[in-house]
């Protein structure tokens, strides 16, 4: 059997960022998976608080250099690389100074700044794509793993909808139960709609202020397949996700290696058939 390609676009990736639930899943359940099966790569944010020496980071030239255009401002991408052990997975970040911060805070608390998530969000969805295409790397799987990788769904959907390196992918949005407090800036919609984004697309942030729960249903409406992480994901969300009649993936009752996996391969599987 072939070996396919699994993208793990994550919020929190250890050791890069302190130990919490989140960042230390952010590295086991893609070491899980990856292997004979699955080749895996990881896309994260380049936070401040990541030590490039101690990680051995390095800019990746080549796939540097793209400006991004959010709300008529141009941002350059920056993407750095460091690898996993003892897996040997490649993490790519993705860097820029007006979203992640050049600060020496330890902790995440600098870089996400509830006022400039929404930006944020684009900027890192943005850029995550289009590195992805520039490597040619198809994969079959795209696991997106926390808020900030919230909006990937509706750019692979919509923005790169012809794109042929997503012809064939399966996108599976993890519900996590960590939540950022209040509401994204109220012209969030309209900066999208700037971009290729239509009223019919954005018909669900426009109703109301845009909190933690309309940001997670945004992102379960474009996904294929949706997966509960933990016991203590918001329940709304949890009750939104199972009526879309979307293939779910239970919490594992216990540890177990081939969770994911076992789940990736009944999406491929209908695919083939």
């Amino acid at each position: 059997m072939a070996q396919k390609k699994v993208l793990f676009i994550s919020q929190e990736v250890s050791p890069y960022v302190p130990d919490t639930p989140m960042s230390l899943m952010g590295r086991s359940i893609p070491q899980d998976v990856h292997g004979k099966q699955y080749e895996v790569r990881i896309f994260t944010p380049k936070y401040s608080c990541i030590n490039e020496r101690r990680n051995q980071l390095h800019e990746v030239i080549r796939l540097s250099g793209l400006n991004i255009v959010i709300d008529d401002n141009d941002h350059p991408l920056i993407i750095k690389v460091a690898t996993l052990l003892p897996s040997r997975m490649q993490v790519y970040f993705i860097d820029n100074d007006d979203y992640f911060h050049a600060m020496e805070e330890k902790g995440l608390e600098t870089d996400l700044l509830p006022e400039e998530n929404d930006e944020r969000m684009m900027f890192f969805t943005h850029g995550v794509i289009e590195t992805v295409i520039k490597l040619r790397w198809q994969p079959a799987i795209i696991h997106c793993s926390g808020w900030v990788s919230a909006l990937a769904p509706m750019y692979i959907r919509r923005k790169y909808a012809d794109d042929p390196t997503f012809r064939d992918t399966k996108i599976v949005y993890a519900l996590q139960p960590e939540r950022f407090e209040g509401t994204l800036d109220p012209r969030f919609a309209e900066k999208l709609g700037m971009d290729v984004f239509t009223p019919e697309d954005l018909r669900d942030l426009t109703s109301g202020p845009v909190d933690y729960i309309a940001l997670n249903k945004l992102a379960i409406d474009y996904a294929d397949a949706i997966v509960q992480v933990t016991d203590d994901v918001d329940p709304e969300l949890v009750a939104y996700a199972k009526a879309t009649g979307k293939p779910f993936l239970e919490p594992a009752a216990e540890p177990d290696k081939n969770h994911y996996k076992d789940f990736y391969s009944s999406l491929t599987e209908e695919e083939e058939d």
